[in-house]
């Protein structure tokens, strides 16, 4: 697989095999993941070990006390994987190593794209900060 570039649209996809989708791997997020939070997201990681050549699997979560609906709900999550989708390239090709991740929507109004968007960037751009230092301080 080739890693994604920010001058050919056909690269920014989110194929299955980057999807987060072992239930270990969700619990571990939620019991020993770092966090970082750029309102109205939530970023959860952590370390894991994929098979193949993926670097990163993603998860989203819209809660369901705060969406009753699952129309709502799923338009939150569709709402969270594009903006991940579109702005995936920011840590693909900078970081060492695999990571899961798992974006957690924490507003309580249904979002719009330009909020999802720029929460986006600035969680994947201050995830790259910290493995920066992480990686200075080993």
């Amino acid at each position: 697989m080739t890693e994604p570039s920010t001058d050919n649209p056909a690269n920014f996809s989110f194929p299955k095999n980057e999807k987060l989708k072992n239930k270990k791997l969700f619990e571990q997020l939620f019991t020993e993941g770092k966090s970082i939070t750029a309102f109205p997201i939530k970023l959860l990681y952590t370390k894991a070990d994929f098979d193949g050549d993926i670097h990163i699997k993603v998860g989203v979560v819209a809660p369901k006390k705060k969406f009753r609906s699952a129309v709502k709900r799923n338009r939150v999550k569709r709402l969270l994987r594009e903006g991940y989708r579109l702005n995936k390239h920011l840590v693909f090709n900078n970081i060492e190593g695999n990571f899961a991740f798992l974006f957690l929507y924490l507003g309580s109004k249904m979002p719009n794209y330009q909020e999802v968007d720029k929460a986006m960037k600035q969680l994947l751009e201050t995830f790259l900060k910290k493995q920066s230092h992480e990686k200075i301080d080993q």
